[in-house]
């Protein structure tokens, strides 16, 4: 140690600040201030803040918008804390459609536009330009937030009008929209069709594409974030029976997918992607009846070996799965009906 310059150990050691801890030191100094605000510093802190410590749990009500930690040993949340939004909105109608490293992705329900939010740091940056980019409506558009080989945060914005469909890609770094192509099969651009939103992992941006859930056509819709090529791959092979819902999580670079099928009793397997196919990777018991409110609402975490099946309201079947790339709390990208997330705070801007 004694022979590393002391620019380098002042970096190793900054970079394992906590989040909040770092904004206070940047007004340390000058020198600080410049050095906590490079990116190759923002990167490394961020990649060090991935970590079960550093989670949070962010859920917008009626009422309120509130952040608490997660309590690993007893796999629940602690006290909350209020938020304040620092962008206005109209009765907390605030939707959350995607996260990455601390960033969220949400739509102003009052007025449709996309914003960039860290709720660490309180920044946000809106998305919408005069020419109509990112406005964002529900149940016809989807959204995938991710970053590329070259460190920029980007916005995938599939949008559906009139029987059209338009692919555009945000870029953080020169704070623009760009069209990209997509072929695709004709009958994707129907609004019979469900798209969920994207869920990022390994270099691609992943969405499920459901004709709806009582039968019909899924698939999953691949897009390489470096290639900027989409691709096609089978939807798990899943009873198609009832009311099917496949949920995708991102568990350290490796997609797994929560496909939950049934109709009166409901079954939820684990699905983990192997190239382009799905392996089992175990079942659940049958869950007894339960209302199609609830099934609708149904939100998935992993922690600390255990699978918790939840809804808004209470904890619906707990699966004991002794698997250990499972010690994080995962979510589903699916939360609380977009009122929610989990998140990790980080100092990822979302403007350069």
């Amino acid at each position: 140690m004694a022979d590393l310059p002391i620019h380098t150990i002042v970096f190793e050691i900054l970079t394992r600040l906590p989040t909040k801890d770092v904004g206070r030191s940047k007004s340390v100094c000058k020198q600080w201030y410049a050095l906590l605000s490079t990116q190759d510093f923002v990167r490394i802190h961020c990649s060090r803040s991935l970590v079960s410590s550093n989670q949070r749990v962010l859920i917008i009500d009626d009422l309120t918008c509130s952040v608490r930690p997660i309590i690993s040993k007893s796999n629940d949340y602690g006290p909350s804390s209020i938020v304040t939004f620092p962008f206005h909105h109209q009765n907390n109608g605030v939707s959350i459609l995607s996260h990455l490293n601390g960033l969220l992705c949400v739509c102003l329900n009052h007025t449709y536009v996309l914003l960039l939010w860290n709720p660490t740091t309180t920044a946000f940056k809106r998305l919408s330009t005069p020419d109509s980019h990112g406005f964002y409506i529900n149940n016809l558009d989807a959204v995938g937030l991710y970053v590329d080989a070259d460190d920029d945060y980007k916005v995938l914005h599939i949008k559906r009008r009139s029987g059209v469909l338009g692919v555009y890609v945000y870029s953080r770094e020169v704070d623009s929209w760009r069209n990209i192509p997509f072929i695709t099969r004709q009958e994707y651009l129907s609004p019979h069709f469900n798209w969920s939103a994207g869920t990022f992992c390994g270099g691609t941006l992943y969405f499920t594409v459901c004709e709806c859930w009582l039968g019909g056509t899924k698939r999953v819709i691949c897009f390489d974030v470096n290639s900027e090529q989409f691709k096609e791959i089978n939807f798990p092979p899943v009873p198609s029976i009832g009311m099917v819902q496949g949920v995708l999580v991102n568990v350290k670079n490796v997609l797994h997918m929560f496909a939950s099928t049934g109709m009166f009793e409901m079954t939820i397997d684990l699905w983990t992607l192997q190239g382009d196919y799905w392996i089992k990777v175990l079942s659940c018991p049958p869950i007894p009846p339960i209302s199609l409110s609830l099934w609708c609402d149904i939100t998935h975490y992993v922690t600390n070996g255990n699978w918790f099946v939840m809804t808004k309201l209470r904890k619906l079947f707990t699966i004991e799965m002794d698997m250990k790339p499972f010690e994080c709390f995962y979510p589903v990208s699916w939360f609380r009906g977009f009122k929610g997330a989990v998140f990790v705070q980080t100092i990822v801007s979302p403007s350069i």
